[in-house]
């Protein structure tokens, strides 16, 4: 598929999206500052494990909408093919 595609967002969705991955950038900040303290490793790496699930939250996210929007449009327009892109978007996420 095309990976210059388009997608409109309302600036709601911007600001959500935009307020997740602050609070990502913020965690692995985090993670960063406790490696230069020599913190204890399992308590990095629980660190670790919420960025992971904070990143994982935000592609479901991603994919909900892209599901409720895109994908439906496509399928609506007759567009089968689609049903690949559903798919390997969901073997990215899972």
């Amino acid at each position: 598929m095309d990976s210059c595609k388009m997608k409109f967002r309302s600036k709601e969705e911007q600001r959500l999206l935009q307020n997740r991955i602050s609070r990502i950038e913020g965690q692995i900040k985090g993670v960063k500052q406790m490696i230069d303290e020599n913190r204890y490793c399992d308590d990095i790496l629980i660190q670790v494990s919420a960025i992971e699930h904070s990143v994982k939250a935000l592609g479901k996210v991603i994919l909900k909408n892209h599901m409720q929007t895109c994908m439906k449009e496509e399928l609506l327009a007759g567009n089968d093919a689609i049903i690949d892109e559903i798919v390997t978007s969901f073997s990215r996420l899972y």
